[in-house]
């Protein structure tokens, strides 16, 4: 019998120690690049990658890690796809997944990433959903281990919306055993579900400075995501209170970091003084997703 195959739709596919393994294989992967050490090992394999919200990040970081591991990356937005003329996606997967051997989505809904995956004969990686962000975890984790060490036992404030990031932020304090504060607009909690499969990690703090006392890392989000443009006069309002501002920082621990998955709007849900600060670990991070990405495709090709 063929081994079952492996894909990445959310942090809880993985264990803890797959997780920390990964971390370390990224954080490793990482010096081997600086140090000039070629490691091939997407070498003759193809990574579809298929984007249905539009990114920087996301597409730039997988392409230059199947470049630099010897493999190729194939570009498909809706409109190169008979997705967007309405094939089924039970079909689309079946297709595609008897032509490359990796398949990367940014999509909206969660079910339809569960559903192409359930069709798919390799394996098929999340690279953003409405509902879960697990690939800027990977990079999140990497950061902080290269500058904190173990996050375990850590505290964590996830300020602002409660999103896709918040609901990885959730998962992550579970495998990792790690306090997450969740501070957030009343109306813009993170799914109830969610939360309650790490309840012994979690603490709900409304009041944005009684939240960032003493905590080890801040993150935040845009206020207005993707497809939620339309609300950006009434986000402005409901998050007035949530800027992570140097205020805010001053409240965290003497060696706080502060992370953003990017991109930001400063004045907004951040100042230009937090993100521009030496505490600020934004660019290392953003860096980072090309190399945890890297030990992912290693891990999942393998």
């Amino acid at each position: 019998m063929p081994a079952k195959t492996r894909h990445f739709l959310s942090l809880n596919d993985l264990t803890a120690d797959e997780l920390r393994a990964l971390i370390a294989r990224a954080i490793e992967l990482k010096r081997q690049h600086y140090a000039g050490e070629p490691n091939l090992f997407a070498r003759g394999k193809t990574l579809a990658m298929i984007f249905d919200k539009s990114s920087t990040r996301t597409r730039v970081s997988f392409e230059t890690g199947m470049a630099q591991a010897g493999g190729h990356a194939i570009f498909l937005s809706p409109r190169d796809t008979q997705l967007g003329r309405g094939e089924p996606i039970e079909d689309s997967a079946r297709v595609l997944s008897r032509m490359v051997d990796a398949i990367m989505i940014r999509t909206f809904e969660q079910s339809a990433l569960q559903t192409f995956a359930e069709y798919s004969r390799v394996p098929v990686i999340n690279g953003l959903t409405d509902l879960l962000h697990p690939l800027q975890l990977l990079a999140d984790l990497q950061t902080w281990t290269e500058h904190r060490g173990e996050v375990q036992g850590k505290t964590v404030l996830w300020l602002g919306d409660g999103n896709n990031m918040c609901h990885s932020y959730i998962n992550a304090a579970r495998l990792m055993d790690f306090k997450l504060r969740i501070s957030c607009p009343a109306g813009y909690e993170p799914d109830q579900d969610i939360v309650q499969t790490a309840a012994e990690q979690i603490e709900m703090i409304p009041d944005p400075m009684q939240a960032a006392e003493g905590v080890d890392l801040v993150v935040t989000d845009v206020w207005a995501s993707m497809g939620q443009e339309e609300e950006q006069a009434l986000r402005e309002k409901a998050f007035a209170h949530y800027q992570v501002d140097d205020k805010l920082m001053a409240q965290a621990a003497g060696d706080a970091l502060f992370m953003h998955c990017l991109p930001a709007h400063r004045g907004e849900e951040v100042s230009a003084s937090v993100i521009d600060h030496p505490d600020s670990v934004v660019w290392e991070e953003a860096e980072n997703r090309l190399h945890s990405q890297k030990a992912l495709l290693e891990y999942l090709l393998s």
